[in-house]
């Protein structure tokens, strides 16, 4: 099975189930079909970069998030994306207003 490299999130069993009402008078007639299924992780194959190493590995979107999400608030991400530069921080709201506001 495909797990995470960073969390180990991967590919969970469980039961598919659909609700039947039944008949009028409170009695069900059949009961409502449970079916086994397969809940897939939805992974994503990424280079990273590890020991200045570029490997492919594969995520999921959840940690993705995450390390776009620090790379974004100016902290250092748990991972290292091979293709996403840290050299350009992204402008903040608040710098833009100052620079157009002294303009």
């Amino acid at each position: 099975m495909n797990r995470c490299f960073y969390c180990g999130k991967g590919t969970v069993f469980g039961r598919s189930h659909t609700h039947h009402r039944g008949v009028a008078g409170g009695r069900w007639k059949k009961r409502a079909p449970k079916t086994n299924r397969t809940f897939k992780a939805n992974l994503q194959r990424v280079s990273i970069i590890v020991d200045t190493e570029k490997i492919q590995v594969k995520l999921c979107t959840r940690c993705i998030k995450r390390i776009k999400k620090d790379i974004g608030d100016n902290k250092k991400p748990f991972l290292t994306l091979a293709h996403i530069k840290l050299s350009k921080p992204p402008k903040k709201e608040a710098e833009s207003l100052q620079i157009a506001a002294s303009a």
